[in-house]
């Protein structure tokens, strides 16, 4: 391994933390639905962050769908759903509302 991903993988690893960190923070603080999807998707993509490292380094696999990890389909798209449904919860709010 260079210094090249030796960088990537910190600096993936700490800002991810960090928005993890400040994600659980805010999580004890609200119960708003909306809010509460974007901190599990914040976690969600940590969660993916960690398991495509750990992968790198050929530690873990999961379980295989044919050649591919059913992990290395999943987690990436994690995140995503849950913003999805977040901004969903946000919107029909707004149009609720009007």
């Amino acid at each position: 391994m260079d210094a090249g991903q030796t960088i990537y993988i910190v600096s993936r690893l700490c800002l991810g933390a960090v928005a993890t960190f400040l994600a659980i923070m805010l999580w004890s603080r609200t119960r708003d639905i909306a809010w509460m999807l974007m901190v599990a998707g914040t976690i969600a993509a940590y969660v993916e962050i960690v398991f495509s490292i750990v992968g790198l380094f050929g530690i873990v696999q999961g379980p295989l769908i044919g050649s591919v990890s059913l992990l290395s389909i999943v987690l990436p798209s994690l995140p995503t759903a849950f913003f999805i449904a977040a901004f969903a919860v946000m919107v029909a709010r707004k149009y609720r509302c009007s």
